[in-house]
């Protein structure tokens, strides 16, 4: 299995990119060429491979995990000689629920040697509204976003790049039909029954919602793209998707009063199964948010992701943005986080090779955690380490992957006292040996700057081999300081729980 941390060492845009979502209903692939900081989408890929269907009690079945591993398989071949960072891999709902993901993930990165990245609903949400947003000018108008999936639906209110609101409703077209609509039969009851449980969840975020006035609103992926395509193909109406043109398909549905009935024009047949649950929720949105017409976008969350992987390559890193909105909103002391990230950074730098840490992801961990270890101290100094890991850990954090967001929860968990604390995510044991080297250097610039001097700034080189690491410092610094002495002293007891060896001079 690949590592979390494994990514490309340069800052140079890839020749081409690939986006895949592993959704609930289907898993798609997308391959863009870049050319001059733009992309051009050269090979689309999609198939029907229902991974929520097979989730009984949140675990999902041999069987789905089997046509998932199978899409992949092939979709692998188009990728084959695509070198790490140039691909993006993200998993929604179906594998954000499932109590076994970890087992199918396993399997994946042995078919496609890439990271596998579990995201949470309103990052999905947010990497919907980027896909949107870049694909569709609507100048400074503030629109709706809906994207009906199979485990989940995402809604955004938005203006040109920026997301406004965004939300992820537990409900989908993979879902709802196991619920109303298992044996395929389609009726006036239980298509009624499926509106009602879509407006129950969405009574959570109507008023929210309802209260941002926005100018348009625009439906992405699947059952909207279906719902749109009928009412073109059987001309139902002129101007997008309208409640009106919702009705008449709606009568159509009932008067085949089947799945396997359905025959319309601008009905795709792989989506036959799923499409009666789809409109119900679609129908949903619309009485909810009295919405009078909806227009198509043909950007989603696989072109969201293509942009993400764009922008962090161009300076464009929305995770960084992220850092700063937490450095300010928790009050952090920035000076302090900054001498700390200075100190780790150069003691990575020192021993990457010795430890074989040679990627850019691990020095952005190893800096945001400086930048970070102290968000928590704002509720109590005491156990200011475990509210830090809590608030990132459950936060939503724009442009951070459930792994990335678990990972620097670790890091900021670990930054000081026990060493052997968890927050017991999973994690692959080279991604939880990078863990366990990334927090001994923060834990270490932590010691160095425990006194807060600005402008201190310490001498020292170090040599790491497996778990031992030596530092020596400049003669009589160390003498002359005997907090940092102290600290250091029982921060090697507290490494050796670990069966980790600290030694100094």
């Amino acid at each position: 299995m690949q590592s979390l941390f494994q990514q490309p060492a340069h800052n140079l845009p890839f020749e081409k990119i690939a986006a895949i979502d592993l959704g609930s209903n289907s898993f798609h692939m997308v391959i863009a060429q870049v050319t001059h900081g733009q992309l051009r989408v050269v090979g689309e890929y999609g198939e029907k491979v229902q991974l929520a269907a097979g989730l009984q009690n949140n675990i999902l079945d041999d069987e789905s995990q089997q046509r998932g591993l199978a899409c992949l398989t092939r979709f692998a071949q188009v990728i084959e000689n695509m070198p790490l960072g140039s691909v993006r891999i993200v998993g929604t709902n179906a594998l954000r629920v499932a109590k076994n993901r970890y087992d199918f993930i396993g399997e994946a990165m042995d078919i496609i040697p890439h990271p596998v990245e579990v995201i949470a609903g309103r990052e999905e949400a947010r990497l919907i509204y980027v896909g949107v947003a870049n694909t569709m000018d609507h100048g400074e108008q503030k629109r709706l976003v809906v994207d009906i999936g199979g485990g989940s639906t995402e809604f955004i209110i938005g203006s040109q790049q920026k997301p406004i609101l965004t939300e992820s409703l537990h409900m989908g077209c993979v879902g709802f039909r196991q619920r109303f609509f298992k044996d395929g039969s389609i009726t006036k009851s239980n298509f009624q029954k499926a509106v009602t449980a879509a407006r129950l969840e969405m009574l959570s975020i109507q008023d929210d919602y309802l209260e941002e006035n926005w100018d348009l609103a625009i439906g992405s992926s699947g059952t909207i793209k279906a719902a749109f395509n009928i009412i073109k193909e059987n001309n139902w109406g002129k101007k997008g998707i309208t409640l009106k043109g919702i009705k008449t398909i709606q009568k159509a549905l009932f008067d085949a009063g089947h799945a396997d009935n359905l025959d319309l024009a601008g009905l795709k047949a792989e989506r036959k199964t799923t499409f009666a649950a789809g409109l119900a929720i679609l129908t949903a949105v619309f009485e909810c948010f009295q919405i009078k017409s909806m227009d198509l976008s043909v950007g989603a969350l696989r072109e969201g992701v293509l942009f993400d992987v764009m922008g962090r390559y161009a300076e464009k890193d929305i995770r960084e943005t992220t850092v700063q909105y937490l450095l300010n909103q928790y009050h952090i002391d920035k000076e302090q986080a900054k001498l700390v990230a200075h100190t780790g950074l150069s003691a990575l730098a020192q021993v990457k090779e010795d430890w074989q840490i040679n990627s850019i992801s691990s020095e952005n961990f190893l800096r945001w955690s400086s930048l970070l270890h102290e968000v928590g101290m704002g509720i109590s100094h005491s156990r200011y380490h475990k509210h830090g890991a809590y608030i990132i850990s459950e936060s939503d954090l724009p442009g951070f992957s459930q792994q990335e967001q678990q990972a620097l929860a670790n890091l900021i968990l670990r930054h000081r006292r026990k060493f052997t604390q968890s927050l017991n995510y999973r994690f692959t044991r080279r991604d939880q040996q990078e863990l366990d080297r990334l927090a001994v250097l923060l834990r270490f610039a932590i010691n160095l700057h425990h006194d807060r001097k600005e402008g201190d700034m310490p001498i020292f080189s170090m040599k790491a081999k497996d778990n031992t690491l030596h530092i020596e410092f400049l003669p009589g610094w160390l003498e002359a300081r005997p907090l940092t002495f102290a600290n250091l002293q029982l921060e090697a007891d507290y490494l050796l729980a670990k069966n980790f060896t600290l030694t100094f001079s």
